[in-house]
């Protein structure tokens, strides 16, 4: 395993995020920031780090992330998602506990458009009787 780099992409609304898995001590680097810098709420930092959790691989991985689009919830989404997909590329064996936890089902939830005659997606004008 030495110099060993695993890829995994990861989308989630907007967000696309491309991460590495190389070995190492268990420090999370997105965008060239500290994950206490980048991330303000601790529930996203949770959801960031459970497919490492879930697995036992918080102190083995070094987790490097480059992350554009969306806002923070789903770039931290999209992190998880490229995460257990990058485990996966490491070992194979993951893959029943990140599939029964969720984190390899890619979420189709997106921002539904804009409809001709209405104000937004569902939107209407405001009802006025004269």
């Amino acid at each position: 395993m030495a110099n060993a780099k695993y890829y995994g992409t990861g989308r989630r609304k907007k967000s696309v995020a491309r991460v590495y898995l190389v070995p190492g001590t268990g420090k999370i680097t997105i965008n060239k920031r500290d994950i206490d810098e980048y991330l303000g709420l601790e529930t996203l930092k949770v959801i960031v780090r459970q497919p490492l959790v879930a697995t036992g691989t918080v102190d083995k991985f070094d987790v490097i992330v480059n992350v554009h689009g969306g806002g923070y919830t789903g770039q931290a989404g999209a992190i998880r998602h490229g995460i257990s997909r990058a485990l996966l590329e490491a070992d194979a064996e993951y893959r029943p506990v990140l599939k029964s936890a969720g984190f390899l089902t890619r979420d189709p939830r997106m921002k539904e458009r804009k409809k001709y005659g209405l104000k937004a997606a569902r939107r209407a004008p405001q009802f006025s009787k004269r």
